[in-house]
């Protein structure tokens, strides 16, 4: 291998390196035997949550996966690999993915990177499950809301009834 495609490699490794230092989460994915269709769609729904998805070299993700200090990923790259990175929301990309594979049986989950801990399919499906972070915001709204809520109901009803005994 000739300096030029050594250095062009390293390079890629520390910027692989780095992309998953940066992130909250890292999900890898067999992508074999999914048309460019589902591929593009899976891409744009990933893209629409703030989720980047890459094909790396094994090779190449497995010495990013040492230099970012997370050794026990490494037996997750093989075979055709995909990595779907998000810097923001750590359960995005494992519900998307995992949507995506109840309807694209080729899709294969196989483990990741979440919040700087290696998680095997196991974490990766458990995550899968659990609400987003809007939903989760949603959820507290509507929580801080009902108190205030009710107690405008009850300001209401006895507006009302006091109306009534004055009539």
């Amino acid at each position: 291998m000739s300096k030029e495609t050594i250095a062009v490699k390293a390079k890629e490794v520390e910027e692989v390196a780095e992309q998953l230092k940066n992130s909250v989460s890292a999900i890898v994915v067999d992508y074999r035997g999914l048309t460019v269709e589902e591929v593009t769609d899976l891409r744009k729904q990933l893209r629409e949550a703030g989720v980047k998805m890459r094909v790396i070299k094994n090779k190449i993700m497995v010495r990013a996966a040492e230099k970012a200090g997370y050794d026990d990923l490494k037996p997750v790259f093989a075979g055709p690999t995909a990595v779907a990175f998000s810097e923001e929301d750590p359960v995005a990309p494992a519900k998307i993915l995992a949507n995506f594979a109840k309807t694209a049986e080729a899709l294969e989950l196989k483990g990741g990177m979440i919040e700087g801990k290696v998680a095997s399919l196991e974490t990766v499906q458990e995550y899968a499950t659990m609400p987003s972070r809007e939903e989760l915001l949603a959820t507290i709204a509507n929580l801080l809301q009902a108190p205030v809520r009710n107690v405008a109901y009850a300001v209401k009803a006895v507006a009302e009834k006091g109306d009534e005994d004055a009539a």
